[in-house]
């Protein structure tokens, strides 16, 4: 009792400050043995084997699952086949990098050479065509200066008309002549006299009171239709002594009257050499 009181005293603060003892719990019995109880006891990786085995799988969960495995197996054959040729590259000798280059540098070459050669192809046909055309076009311009010199084609164009009209029937086929071969110096391209077209082998003859050309009977008045430079055919007929003061000796009236257009129609027929032939191959 004393003790107490003292404890309690002002000279002990501790003790007052400190909880009362507690006395200790009683122990628990110990839980049975496994061995005691007819349960055999399990380690850690049996435990975690029977959890995981049988599977417990729901319908949707093996879908699931089916889905995911085919969409990673087409990832990977994708990721497989791209990278085939990289990987064939990529582990190819040096030899090899260097041979394939030249195989791909040889046939780029082969096909620019192709390009090239079609190109060439392409110009050679457009140029044949060209001059083939245009060998055309001169072909048909010179046989018609050709028809048209030898009388097989008629002609239109500037020139001239002369007309000689012989009352007294005095005009022979020798003056008619002077008139043609002096429009012919004059640059006369085309004449035709009376229907009758005069060409370079063209003759002219006395006939009673007329005057054939080349066999055909004519008569006044002589009307002459040349193709040619107008300022040259006339001064050519009017120079002195020359076709026009010669056919007025002989009491004739001649007139000659410049057109833009003359018309020259009469025609030959085409004649065939019997002996002559071309010397060009």
């Amino acid at each position: 009792m004393s003790d107490e009181n003292e404890a309690a005293t002002p000279e002990n603060p501790l003790r007052r400050e400190l909880p009362e003892e507690v006395p200790p719990a009683a122990e628990e019995p110990e839980a049975p043995a496994a061995e005691e109880s007819g349960v055999p006891t399990l380690s850690g990786r049996q435990r975690l084997v029977k959890g995981l085995w049988p599977p417990r799988v729901s319908r949707a969960q093996l879908i699931v699952a089916v889905l995911l495995f085919g969409l990673g197996f087409g990832l990977a054959v994708q990721v497989a086949s791209n990278s085939d040729g990289d990987s064939a590259l990529r582990g190819a000798r040096q030899e090899d990098l260097v041979r394939i280059l030249d195989e791909l540098d040889s046939r780029t070459q082969r096909l620019e050479d192709e390009k090239q050669g079609l190109e060439d192809q392409r110009t050679e046909l457009e140029n044949s065509s060209d001059q083939a055309e245009e060998a055309r076009k001169q072909t048909v311009e010179k046989e018609r200066q050709l028809g048209i010199l030898a009388g097989t084609v008629a002609a239109q164009g500037p020139g001239i008309t002369l007309t000689i009209d012989d009352t007294k029937g005095t005009v022979k086929a020798d003056m008619l002549l002077d008139a043609v071969q002096e429009l012919r110096a004059a640059g006369a391209e085309a004449i035709q006299v009376n229907g009758v077209r005069v060409v370079a082998g063209t003759y002219l003859s006395d006939s009673g009171s007329g005057v054939k050309v080349d066999g055909n009977k004519i008569t006044q008045p002589y009307r002459f239709k040349v193709i040619g430079k107008p300022q040259d055919l006339e001064p050519a007929l009017n120079i002195p002594g020359g076709v026009v003061q010669t056919l007025e000796k002989e009491q004739a009236t001649v007139t000659v009257e410049r057109s833009t257009k003359i018309v020259v129609d009469a025609l030959r027929a085409a004649e065939r050499p019997d002996y002559a032939r071309s010397s060009s191959r």
